[in-house]
């Protein structure tokens, strides 16, 4: 069992997590094992696309600077992008606030032989809009189970879930803003709204351990990752979804029948165009 994974009907308290650690791993040597971890995952998309049965869906929610960009950028670039899809909830348009809040979410979720990866999503109505009065709390707290309906049903229907909450600390959400600002590179991401939301640092504590407490299922388990360092974190997740792609026990298709025939076909093919 991952460490990490938050048990179903267990309670959790963030503060009691770590937001280090290094899992008794040399960087260098957590970084080798990311590589291998990269390639691991590249075939095992592979697979899956080609199979055409299964679906996964990746949820990444975490405060800002906790490394979700980072995190895809690292642990799935090695993948095929013709069957990884990337979704990053922003504030809803007015077509989507005429539709319950989980019609935009439903609509991105995987196909079969699809990665699907949420950069932020549809726990954003038990974050952002809890923290910030935006509904009543009469409504937000029914949502949790309302999520649980709608994951226990992409389950049934054959999509397998992972959802990681980056946890960092506040002195590091701290030291990456200043990082950006010493960086260029870097300075279109700081945006000065990002350090009035740390003043609601606890509440948003509060409105994530509920998220966790009463969200990590059976059928879609919450991993709270330490994320102050990178690699780690990149590590730990990678390590993760490779574990749970194998475990699908995916298969190729079945050749086409007698396909041996067709290879003198194809090899006259490739005389031919040689001469």
């Amino acid at each position: 069992m991952n460490p990490y994974r938050v048990k179903p009907e267990t309670k959790v308290r963030l503060d009691d997590l770590p937001t280090r650690s290094d899992g008794g791993i040399e960087k260098a040597d957590g970084k080798a094992q990311l590589a291998q971890l990269s390639v691991q995952l590249s075939d095992l998309q592979e697979l899956l696309y080609a199979e055409h049965k299964q679906k996964v869906l990746i949820v990444l929610q975490g405060m800002d600077t906790s490394g979700k960009d980072s995190t895809i950028r690292h642990v799935f670039g090695e993948v095929n992008p013709q069957g990884t899809k990337v979704f990053n909830f922003k504030q809803p348009t007015p077509k989507e606030l005429d539709h319950d809040y989980l019609w935009r979410v439903h609509q991105n979720t995987p196909g079969k032989g699809e990665i699907v990866i949420f950069n932020r999503s549809h726990y954003e109505d038990v974050l952002v809009v809890r923290v910030h009065d935006l509904v009543a709390k009469s409504v937000w707290e029914k949502r949790y189970d309302q999520i649980n309906a709608f994951e226990r049903l992409l389950a049934q229907e054959g999509t397998t879930i992972l959802k990681f909450c980056l946890h960092i600390s506040k002195e590091e959400q701290a030291e990456r803003f200043l990082a950006r600002l010493d960086q260029p590179s870097k300075r279109w991401k700081f945006n000065p709204g990002d350090l009035e939301e740390r003043e609601y640092w606890q509440d948003y504590m509060d409105a994530y351990e509920d998220m966790v407490n009463r969200t990590s299922t059976d059928w879609a388990p919450w991993y709270v990752i330490p994320s102050d360092q990178k690699w780690y974190r990149n590590l730990v997740i990678a390590e993760t979804i490779v574990k749970k792609l194998e475990n699908l026990d995916m298969q190729f298709p079945k050749e086409v029948p007698d396909i041996e025939k067709y290879r003198g076909i194809l090899e006259e093919m490739v005389a031919e165009e040689s001469q």
